[in-house]
């Protein structure tokens, strides 16, 4: 029997606390000869406690909306015990000498740990090295990224607070779990991230830092450089050994790597954001060779188990191509190197070095290429010449993002799909037969009673672009279920199959239809699907979006009233172009962390990291464009706008949250729907999302399933398929 949660129309009769009057101003800037008014230029200055005040009387009006909902606390409640039911997972696996190190999320702690296995990967071996929850017990102190030695002996980790990503390098002995070394700070940021990689020897390292007291504030976070540390030894006299001299730009995003102990390691080097590389080859006590420049349309190197660098190239091939060089390496010699992977009809992903992927992968004689096909994967092997082996076994519509190899020349390699979790799966190197793991998440929640269906919506210029939709079974296409539509669509990021877990549960089971659009700007079918949806042509991706939800709307699926959108980040700055360009597509909107002054993003520190994939206001061409879009400007007084939940954190380093304050004040002052709210929710101690605490996550997930079902009039209710709801 399927139990209803208690449903009553709280908001009618609760209290709602207004929100607050917003003042304002006559501020105006002339760009390219355009008078751009800016009413709400002073929401910008957090330091103002006027604003502080502003952006709690926010919170008081969303707190008043959300919190009398009858419902809110047993969807709380409810996402709680499901999320926490589920079995711990892994993830990041990184096998060096006798050891496997992962990082280990269990769902009774706020943050993950980083654990190691042994050799083989058995889950019983576990034995935890570093558990940020014991460090602080309020969970705001979490692991940004971590590299062992090649022998496993030692591991050195960033960890950040609240949110902030601004790392601080840690180093351990593994045996002992203690500290080694003095902390080394910033490391590690939001705008260019960071990273490290480790001499052969086991006893030094490179690895990113930025300026110090010795940089004014507002260069803080930009000029990222390369240097290099012996354990033991003061780290302000580190010498730099990659940095503007050799090349290395305000706004250049280093990464390093050395997976296979040789006695060189990579550097690549992004311009911004925008997917644009170079590459050197640092090794200890000598200068840097640079062996691909910017121009060389190369998008990923490595240097591989036998010695020759291993690269994606984009050189006339929009769908990459694989390139070896053999050494000795010489300066700029890599746009040279010979194809031993040609290009093919699906594209080889790239982009998860920012991540800390990596994107070519090997086990001591294959290697593993990673295609996306219009949103899922597939991998393909080949020996080290590129001769094709085979696939690794996929099901259809899955994702996959790592691949790691063990000691004994096999590979351990992840499988994500919308409806089952996680699981890692180990091929076999003698037979190339593969079988699962005991590394698997179990959940309470099941989708047996759902299904994917891959459609195609059409854009306004004829592109097709695919919609994954997951519906129950059995589900009527009568146009009148809720159906919640998400899409991101920018920087060549691409949106894979995943678990969809408690939430999305706790969707389907009030009767909702969850759809996720590949549209462009990501990197679905390669290269130029992501060019189609940046700097200039960025309209594109609001086109393609617009077109995903009518396309709901003409399958019968939904129906304007019941249409929701999601999107977070770039995906924020989606919904606020697509609800001002479209007021009328959806009736609710959840946008967290968002972008929507367009003109005034690239003046933050990540903003200027942005340009190569936005434009610049400096570039009377990109203005156009930017302000052709930008929803901040595009609100129209008059317009009844569908209800808007915006979610920021107050230390975010990547969006200003003064985005979110600024797109909040306009739309409130604007729309003429009265019952469809303009609601703000900052959080004081977190960020981007990344880094946040599993509590703060879950209050996040239940404010966003409230607010939509309130607004879509939707009845949450307790579904037999969940298993721990059946006990």
């Amino acid at each position: 029997m399927i139990a209803a949660l208690a449903l009553v129309p709280a908001i009618a009769i609760a209290a709602i606390v207004p929100p607050p009057p917003t003042p304002t101003a006559n501020t105006v800037d002339t760009i390219h000869g355009v008078k751009v008014a800016d009413p709400y230029r002073w929401l910008e200055n957090w330091s103002d406690p006027k604003v502080q005040a502003w952006s709690d009387a926010q919170n008081a009006h969303t707190r008043s909306y959300l919190e009398p909902l009858s419902y809110r606390g047993a969807v709380k409640d409810r996402l709680t015990k499901l999320v926490k039911a589920t079995s711990p997972s892994y993830s990041a696996l990184e096998a060096r000498g006798s050891r496997v190190f992962a990082m280990y999320n269990d769902p009774s702690k706020q943050q993950p740990m980083l654990v190691t296995l042994n050799a083989a990967a058995d889950p019983k071996s576990r034995t935890v090295l570093l558990d940020p929850n014991a460090l602080d017990t309020k969970g705001l102190t979490a692991i940004d990224w971590f590299v062992p030695s090649a022998d496993g002996t030692k591991v050195a980790i960033s960890m950040s607070k609240n949110g902030s990503e601004d790392g601080t390098l840690h180093v351990f002995d593994v045996a002992s779990r203690k500290e080694i070394d003095v902390p080394i700070p910033r490391v590690q940021y939001g705008t260019a991230g960071g990273s490290l990689a480790w001499s052969q020897d086991g006893k030094k390292f490179w690895y990113t830092r930025y300026p110090g007291p010795e940089a004014p504030s507002a260069e803080q976070h930009f000029n990222l450089q390369v240097y290099f540390h012996a354990l033991g030894s003061d780290a302000k006299n580190d010498p730099l050994v990659l940095g503007k001299a050799d090349g290395l730009e305000r706004v250049s995003e280093v990464f390093l790597g050395n997976r296979f102990n040789r006695p060189s390691i990579m550097a690549m080097v992004q311009r911004g954001d925008g997917n644009v590389w170079a590459f050197y080859v640092l090794s200890e006590g000598a200068k840097p060779v640079q062996i691909g420049t910017y121009s060389d349309k190369i998008v990923y190197a490595t240097i591989g188990p036998d010695d020759a660098i291993y690269g994606i190239s984009r050189m006339n091939s929009s769908n990459g191509k694989v390139v070896k060089l053999k050494s000795p390496f010489s300066p700029h010699s890599l746009a040279s190197a010979p194809v031993i992977v040609p290009e093919s009809d699906v594209a080889i992903l790239s982009g998860g070095a920012e991540g800390g992927a990596p994107d070519l992968n090997f086990s001591r004689d294959r290697l593993f290429v990673r295609d996306i096909v219009g949103g899922p994967n597939q991998v393909r092997v080949f020996s080290l010449d590129g001769k094709p082996e085979g696939k690794l076994p996929l099901p259809d519509v899955a994702g996959n993002s790592e691949i790691e190899p063990l000691a004994n020349g096999d590979v351990l390699f992840d499988v994500t799909t919308y409806l089952r979790p996680r699981y890692y799966a180990q091929w076999h190197s003698g037979t190339g037969k593969s079988e699962e793991t005991p590394l698997k998440v179990v959940s309470p929640v099941h989708f047996d009673d759902a299904e994917v269906i891959r459609a195609f919506a059409t854009s306004k210029d004829g592109t097709r672009v695919p919609v994954n939709i997951v519906r129950r079974k059995g589900t009527k296409l009568d146009g009148q279920n809720p159906a919640l539509l998400y899409g991101y669509g920018g920087y060549g990021i691409s949106q894979t199959p995943r678990f969809l877990g408690a939430m999305w549960r706790l969707w389907l089971d009030a009767g909702g239809v969850y759809a996720v659009a590949n549209i462009r700007g990501g990197a679905e079918y390669g290269e130029r699907w992501h060019q189609e949806g940046m700097l200039t042509k960025k309209q594109n991706c609001f086109d393609d979006f617009a077109a995903a939800g009518n396309y709901l709307i003409a399958g019968h699926y939904t129906n304007h009233a019941k249409l929701a959108l999601l999107g977070g980040s770039n995906g924020g700055l989606l919904m606020g172009a697509v609800l001002t360009q479209h007021p009328d597509l959806a009736r609710a909107v959840v946008s967290a962390v968002g972008i929507y002054d367009m003109l005034r993003v690239e003046l933050d520190p990540n903003g200027a990291f942005n340009v190569t994939e936005f434009g610049t206001v400096k570039d009377p061409m990109q203005f156009k464009a930017l302000y052709a879009y930008s929803p901040y400007h595009h609100v129209k007084s008059g317009t009844a706008y569908p209800a808007v939940l915006m979610l920021t954190g107050a230390t975010d380093p990547r969006v200003n949250p003064m985005q979110s304050r600024k797109f909040t004040a306009s739309l409130q002052a604007a729309t003429t729907a009265t019952n469809h709210p303009i609601l703000l929710r900052t959080n004081k101690t977190s960020g981007h999302g990344i880094g946040s605490s599993l509590d703060e996550r879950i209050a996040e997930q239940t404010d966003e399933l409230t607010f939509l079902f309130d607004q879509l009039a939707m009845k949450p209710v307790a579904n037999p398929m969940v298993k721990a709801e059946r006990q």
